[in-house]
């Protein structure tokens, strides 16, 4: 308690003899300015809309269990579950598994314990070092003519030194926190990207589970069609030509299914990395479908929001660190005051050591002037002031390019969500289209190739509508990290 007293007091002593700049980073934007853009109000967003209730009306979407929709609140995203949205509890072990597991993480904790450290290190410097001394020595000293018999010498002392740069300490500490600060935010970062990687990869891993549903799905329908034409043919009704064309078209579906196999083998081989674990089966629940519908998300935010980008802190701090250490390079041209002591005892037996004529002290304050060293302090403060500017430009560009981001991610889940809604309503009219085809073509009124291209089309566009909805989440999950979105550490079990 004393030494923290001490240490208190010390730095407001020193406050008022600290040198060179301080800084407080400002966005290079206006305080009113935001990311995005209103809603479209146009012919074009009449239509998507339409499109979208028409698909929420569908009859052949109503075996889907919809999700209700949860808007995302662009000023609390940082407190959000976000993965709540997604109603997917399996999706939330999994991130939770990943924190306590992933190896970059884990990385990025270890760099915080590390420059905390530097910053007691750096706070020392507020205190005297002390330190008890003892020695044996054999002596003999001769002085011109006279000689000193020679001598065994016994010492132990007590040592205090102490070096204080008083316009300095204050601008070391000052950048010593704000290192840290710069690795808690890196930590943030790493937090943000593994989120987004896990719900990334898990999104991706149920779209593969959907276009296998549908390869299967096509598979078994043109298998059926395929059985149908043999038997036509066997009864003389059909050609070979027709037989053929059929078991063309279901190859088809059968090379898209181990085609899944393969990408899905990938993908959770790439999350056991993300989790930390070896390679295991990854488990999942849910519906694609469903969380797409799930998130609703805004169409613009204010761009003061982006200042809880991790990234856009991390710069921050590096600007502040890099300015106090401006006022280190200044202080190193300045007067230092060292204070050194040492009192104990010597004597020439282990035995008198503590008798009252063999002690022995010292008391030493000293004061360095720098004069002349080359130019090289002057160097070092103009290479200070140089890197403070080059810390100061890497902040606005992360401030313009989380800007950026921000304003793609935000337009890429308008855009996503649209091609959703077009997809949807195209496989919707095909699956539509195949049964007519398939009617006509058993009771004989159109020839095999209706059937054929009604089959390949649908296929071609199932698979688009499921790619379709992914992109709609992975939009929203990157409108998550491009917002500065970050999972509670402290999240209710369920």
């Amino acid at each position: 308690m004393t030494r923290r007293l001490a240490a208190v007091a010390g730095l407001g002593l020193l406050a008022g003899c600290a040198i060179g700049p301080s800084v407080r980073p400002v966005p290079p934007v206006s305080a009113g300015a935001r990311v995005g853009a209103p809603r479209m109000a146009d012919s074009t967003r009449a239509f998507f809309d339409s499109l979208a209730a028409a698909r929420a009306a569908d009859t052949a979407q109503a075996a889907v269990p919809a999700a209700r929709a949860r808007a995302l609140p662009v000023d609390s995203l940082t407190d959000l579950g976000w993965l709540d949205v997604l109603h997917d509890t399996t999706l939330q072990r999994l991130v939770a598994t990943a924190l306590q597991q992933n190896q970059t993480l884990a990385m990025a904790r270890a760099s915080i314990r590390e420059y905390r450290a530097e910053y007691g290190v750096e706070r020392s410097a507020l205190f005297p070092s002390v330190g008890l001394n003892g020695s044996w020595s054999r002596n003999k000293v001769a002085f011109g003519s006279l000689a000193i018999a020679p001598y065994t010498a016994w010492r132990a002392t007590g040592d205090v030194s102490w070096e204080m740069n008083f316009w300095g300490v204050t601008r070391g500490l000052e950048a010593a926190r704000a290192d840290v600060a710069a690795r808690q935010a890196a930590e943030r970062a790493a937090v943000l990207s593994l989120v987004s990687d896990v719900a990334s990869g898990y999104l991706q891993l149920l779209e593969l589970d959907q276009e296998r549903a549908i390869a299967q799905q096509t598979l078994a329908s043109e298998q059926a069609t395929l059985a149908l034409a043999r038997e036509r043919y066997a009864r003389g009704v059909i050609s070979e030509l027709d037989v053929r064309q059929f078991e063309a078209e279901v190859a088809v579906p059968a090379a898209r299914l181990a085609q899944v196999d393969q990408l899905q083998a990938e993908q959770e081989h790439a999350l056991d990395v993300l989790l930390g674990q070896g390679p295991v089966p990854i488990p999942r629940s849910g519906s694609l479908v469903a969380a797409a519908r799930a998130v609703v998300a805004p169409d613009s935010i204010p761009a003061a929001l982006l200042a809880r980008r991790p990234d856009v802190e991390e710069a921050a701090q590096n600007y502040r660190a890099a300015t106090a250490r401006i006022g280190l390079a200044e202080a190193a041209r300045l007067p230092t005051i060292s204070i050194t002591g040492s009192y104990g005892s010597q004597s020439t037996t282990p035995g008198a050591a503590f008798g009252s004529k063999a002690r022995v002290y010292q008391a030493l304050v000293g004061i360095s002037v720098p004069l002349f060293t080359g130019g090289q302090l002057a160097e070092a403060t103009r290479a200070a002031r140089a890197r403070a500017e080059q810390a100061g430009a890497i902040y606005r560009q992360t401030v313009l390019t989380a800007m950026q981001e921000a304003g793609d991610a935000l337009s890429g889940v308008r855009a996503a969500r649209d091609v959703a809604a077009a997809e949807e309503t195209q496989a919707a009219a095909l699956r539509r289209a195949l049964e007519l085809a398939e009617l006509r073509y058993n009771t004989g009124l159109s020839n095999y190739l209706d059937v054929l291209d009604a089959q390949r089309s649908l296929f071609t566009a199932q698979l688009a509508a499921s790619q379709a909805q992914l992109g709609q989440l992975i939009a929203a999950v990157q409108l998550y990290k491009a917002l500065g979105g970050s999972w509670p550490a402290a999240a209710p079990a369920r």
